[in-house]
């Protein structure tokens, strides 16, 4: 009797053991801060649950919306791998209930708040991803919407801050900010990292020119069968297609993941 209660005594407690062990492991997300090029504090979720030798892939949303656009994906992403940053981009206001506060704290400021000024937010945290991960893990730059074209001009622009680019529904979204009609694609020329570019049926015209500008050796596109979505919500799973849009961009996040020691994991 008294080695039957021993037992269930023993079970118990590594129960209780187990249960305290679920929140660090639930709770991998946590809330960061930098600053930006003008010196305002940008706010992102670290999603850090590998060790640094694993590529780091900074998330950036799309207009009117915050970092709460990878509340779901960012966890996939994870369990294939990746450490991740999602960002919060001063032009954007709030989405799955998460509030922007990089855009709360511009408007605050008085600060301006179109499209071209969250670039160097952008720019700012790929910065805060190499300073964080060193110079031989790949930092990874993806985009949705506006954000999506921003990465890729960057990546012309910048090649030192991306290993690599993914791009769900760019265009050239900056002519009423004074940009060429073409400026995305002129930059695009310059691109030689790998990029994947995937948007909803109707939009393909609209990045078609930037993706045959770019002359990487390894680039990749998806359009699905079904008419699809704009933007990285394409992958939510309230989408009944987002399942063709995985298919399509697990073998480019395998190309990129390859060759990462786990070892120390």
């Amino acid at each position: 009797m008294k080695k039957q209660y021993f037992l269930v005594t023993l079970a118990v407690l590594c129960s209780i053991m187990l249960l305290s062990l679920l929140p660090s492991i639930s709770q991998a997300k946590e809330e960061i801060s930098f600053k930006s090029k003008d010196g305002l504090r940008i706010t992102a979720d670290a999603y850090f649950e590998h060790n640094k030798n694993h590529p780091l892939i900074v998330l950036f949303h799309q207009a009117g919306w915050s970092r709460g656009e990878y509340l779901e994906i960012a966890p996939k992403l994870g369990k294939m791998g990746f450490n991740l940053l999602a960002v919060d981009l001063r032009s954007g206001n709030k989405v799955n209930g998460i509030i922007n506060k990089t855009a709360k704290s511009a408007r605050n400021a008085g600060k301006s708040v179109t499209y071209l000024d969250a670039k160097q937010d952008i720019e700012s945290a790929l910065i805060n991803a190499r300073k964080r991960v060193g110079k031989k893990t790949k930092v990874i730059a993806w985009g949705s919407s506006y954000s999506a074209a921003l990465v890729l001009q960057i990546a012309g622009e910048k090649p030192e801050l991306v290993d690599a680019v993914l791009s769900f529904s760019p265009g050239e979204y900056f002519k009423r900010s004074g940009k060429p009609a073409h400026w995305v694609q002129q930059w695009a020329q310059l691109i030689n990292v790998p990029v994947f570019i995937s948007s909803a049926k109707n939009e393909k015209k609209r990045w078609l020119p930037i993706y045959n500008a770019i002359k990487s050796p390894v680039k990749k596109s998806f359009v699905p069968v079904s008419q699809g979505h704009h933007g990285s919500r394409a992958l939510w799973e309230k989408y009944a297609d987002s399942g063709e849009y995985w298919k399509a961009l697990r073998p480019f996040l395998a190309l990129i993941r390859r060759g990462v020691s786990t070892q120390n994991n």
